[in-house]
């Protein structure tokens, strides 16, 4: 541990992991405190988000717990209150809530976009709202969103919804970057491709009856990956740390690629 987060206070939305394993929010929540941050975990699922924290205190580490949802203006700001009650300030926020809604503009229901929207676009805006009036009265902070490859460019699976929801994370995050670059707060999105974990595994079993099945679409994914294989959380992670730290402190509103080289490619899939 090289403490690069010490005595930061880092709230974490999405830090359970939706099944057995390391999804982003859990491994970003424990490398977080392992680097000396404070977390205030937030998830949908408290039980999920209190496991998180059992991890950081077995460390050794400070965390709490609290159940929010992020897609709900009310829950955000008893959210954002309860961290600051608690620890008395956000010096970073690390927006790590996602869902993947399969289907075209004629195979997702509208119900879908919308819940695409909500949970991957309008969480990030709701938190931001919320937290940087404190940011800004701070005179500092980090925001870390997590966006996707997917928001970006056609990567073989139609899912309009997830894809029109992480590009709008993009933009956000450059906007929110230039608005308040100086009043000394940076925001940066984290860019996966194709990673496995728990949450892409839970899609699989849904859409794949047979192990045999599983593995096939597993071993294509890595295919498709100029490195011959996917990420995982804690690629995300890491690259989540460097640009909460401030080791980035001269970096904002940057998409930092975290895909394998899969935005660099021309492959058509």
């Amino acid at each position: 541990m090289t403490h690069r987060l010490k005595d930061k206070v880092v709230l974490l939305t999405g830090a359970g992991s939706i099944g057995p394993g390391w999804g982003n929010g859990k491994a970003a929540a424990v490398l977080f405190a392992r680097e000396g941050a404070t977390v205030f975990a937030a998830d949908i699922n408290l039980a999920a988000a209190e496991e998180t924290c059992e991890l950081i205190r077995a460390e050794g580490g400070t965390c709490a717990a609290l159940a929010a949802n992020v897609a709900d203006a009310g829950s955000t700001a008893h959210l954002v209150a309860a961290c600051l009650a608690q620890f008395g300030r956000i010096d970073v926020l690390h927006n790590n809530v996602g869902i993947v809604e399969t289907g075209g503009p004629v195979e997702l229901s509208e119900a879908g976009w919308d819940r695409s929207m909500d949970v991957n676009a309008k969480s990030i805006f709701l938190m931001c709202k919320h937290v940087l009036p404190h940011m800004v009265e701070r005179g500092s902070g980090a925001i870390v969103n997590i966006a996707s490859v997917g928001g970006m460019r056609w990567i073989g699976v139609p899912y309009i919804g997830y894809a029109a929801s992480k590009a709008a994370v993009l933009q956000m995050t450059q906007s929110i970057a230039l608005q308040y670059a100086r009043a000394g707060i940076r925001c940066n999105a984290v860019v996966p491709g194709f990673l496995d974990t728990p949450l892409v595994q839970k899609s699989m079993a849904q859409s794949y009856a047979s192990p045999d099945e599983k593995d096939a679409v597993r071993a294509a994914r890595d295919k498709l990956c100029p490195m011959g294989h996917q990420g995982d959380a804690w690629d995300v992670a890491y690259a989540a740390l460097f640009l909460a730290s401030d080791e980035a402190k001269y970096i904002t509103g940057a998409h930092l690629m975290v895909d394998g080289g899969l935005s660099a490619t021309s492959v058509t899939l």
